[in-house]
């Protein structure tokens, strides 16, 4: 379930560019992920827009967050591309 999301937007993007997505996580909970989404449009370097939505895995039956959180081998995919937070030098 998709609990919370939002959108910036930078530049507009229209046909006939070809528009490429890239794909993080920024955060794995026990049953919840914070995903994050920037829009390019191809062969340019900057940003068109950049997205943020958190998905909480639930009870098929309560819809509450699930106990067990998320399987295993699902995590261990998120995790590959997990950005590791910077270490402060402060």
């Amino acid at each position: 379930m998709v609990v919370h999301s939002h959108n910036d937007y930078f530049a507009s993007i229209s046909f006939p560019a070809v528009a490429e997505l890239a794909l993080r996580v920024n955060k794995i909970g026990n049953s919840s992920v914070t995903y994050e989404i920037a829009l390019f449009e191809k062969g340019i370097e900057a940003v068109r827009s950049v997205g943020e939505f958190i998905q909480v895995f639930v009870d098929r039956d309560t819809a509450r967050p699930n106990a067990k959180g998320m399987g295993e081998a699902l995590r261990k995919g998120l995790e590959r591309i997990l950005v590791k937070p910077q270490q402060s030098k402060l």
